[in-house]
């Protein structure tokens, strides 16, 4: 994964004005923002569609409030390459509701292929709405044939998805341990759609599943830094789960050991500026 590739995410939205690293940040938290940090680097946004669903089993934020919060952002903040939509993620638990670990979920009461149907109406909403803002479209499913069928659904709504500079592809980020996330990307591979970003990739899935992105997000050192005492010279808190100096350590470690024969990177779909 080629540095411009990878996104390293964040729970602190002050960072953009700190880092000239790619961040990943979520309306969840930036929009809590009075006043708005000016970016230093490029930058994506993350809709917070995961902790939407599993808190409330729907959308709370209209289309139209979430594109005036993203244009308030470009022109504020500066240097947003893109924004994720409105998506519906389809793990099980999100669905029918329950728990995973600590995390309970309101269930969302409904089918994959309505998820799906409610993603592609989201996008196409937003680029209705905003078409002037760096939308891009994510594929939602759970096995690779419904990630395929929600390819044609895309196509049916006029969108192609093989013409896209970029495509999210959700719903991995729990499964990355098993061949899963490998197989849905090969089969979108398989189906044209070759310019994928996966949403929370950790470790262990990059290292499996690199050759087949053109970028990735994971806050996955954040996890890992809760687990273990803090760095050396860190002594302002008691774990470096939020600290700069961590999250900059562990984005180095992981770019040296993913491979290097296939490092494409980052399409910058919105301005720079």
């Amino acid at each position: 994964m080629n540095p411009t590739g990878f996104l390293l995410g964040t729970h602190q939205p002050g960072w953009l004005a700190r880092m000239d690293v790619p961040l990943f940040v979520s309306d969840r938290r930036l929009r809590t923002y009075r006043r708005l940090p000016v970016a230093l680097g490029v930058w994506a946004l993350d809709s917070g569609g995961f902790t939407e669903l599993q808190t409330y089993g729907r959308w709370m934020t209209t289309p139209a409030e979430y594109a005036a919060r993203v244009r308030r952002y470009v022109a504020q903040v500066g240097h947003l390459m893109w924004a994720a939509p409105q998506d519906w993620m389809c793990e099980p638990a999100v669905l029918a509701g329950g728990r995973i670990g600590p995390l309970r979920f309101a269930g969302t009461g409904l089918s994959v292929a309505e998820h799906q149907a409610r993603t592609v109406a989201n996008l196409v909403q937003l680029r209705e709405l905003a078409p002037d803002l760096p939308w891009i479209p994510v594929v939602q499913g759970w096995t690779p044939t419904q990630y395929t069928d929600c390819v044609r659904a895309y196509e049916v709504a006029g969108i192609d998805l093989t013409a896209e500079p970029l495509v999210g592809v959700g719903s991995v980020c729990r499964r990355q341990s098993t061949t899963d996330a490998e197989h849905i990307l090969s089969s979108l591979h398989a189906a044209g759609v070759h310019r994928l970003h996966g949403f929370g990739f950790k470790t262990t899935g990059l290292a499996r599943c690199a050759h087949l992105l053109v970028s990735a997000d994971s806050l996955a050192w954040s996890y890992d830094a809760r687990h273990r005492p803090p760095l050396p010279g860190c002594t302002r808190h008691t774990n470096c789960a939020n600290c700069p100096r961590a999250a900059l350590a562990w984005r180095t470690r992981l770019l040296a050991s993913l491979p290097t024969h296939h490092q494409p990177a980052l399409f910058p779909l919105g301005a720079a500026a």
